[in-house]
């Protein structure tokens, strides 16, 4: 399958993320901070219903002192040809791919193959799926992780050529 035509229907697959935070009351009593709703009785904050206050004060400026916007870095030159690119990767060891198993955390994953091509996701159940493109290091192989809560459940390789 071409990229460009995953991609597309990567992005038309893909749900919008409705982040909503709750305050429960874990063991101890001590307030945790979570994603998803609280078990019965141990709900301190519903931050839909009675959403947290925000208060800005405004910083007196130090006497004498000027602000200065520096100037932005030079662009970097990109790589523009698909032999350019084919090389690249976003950090990680693209060998490690086939190391991947569920019950490894998000962070993990991008310690050891880096950040992917590709991301869609997020719904209710917070499914968020990464997509790494085929690379030096793990040729004709497209590797598709799930995360389920920031999980790995399941783990695809598919041989393109």
């Amino acid at each position: 399958m071409h990229p460009a035509l995953l991609a597309l229907v990567l992005a038309c697959l893909s749900a919008c993320a409705n982040a909503q935070v709750y305050k429960c009351a874990a063991q101890g009593k001590a307030p945790v901070y979570q994603d998803r709703p609280c078990p019965d009785g141990r709900e301190l904050r519903n931050f839909a219903a009675d959403p947290a206050t925000v208060s800005v004060l405004p910083m007196p400026q130090a006497q004498g002192s000027t602000m200065r916007l520096a100037a932005p870095p030079p662009a970097k030159a990109r790589a523009t040809g698909p032999s350019e690119k084919k090389g690249k990767h976003r950090g990680g060891n693209p060998a490690e791919r086939r190391y991947l198993s569920p019950g490894m955390h998000e962070g993990e994953v991008l310690a050891r193959i880096g950040t992917p091509d590709l991301k869609s996701g997020g719904g209710s159940r917070k499914l968020a799926r990464w997509t790494y493109m085929p690379v030096e290091g793990d040729a004709q192989t497209l590797t598709t992780v799930v995360f389920e809560y920031g999980k790995v459940v399941e783990v695809e390789r598919k041989v393109v050529r």
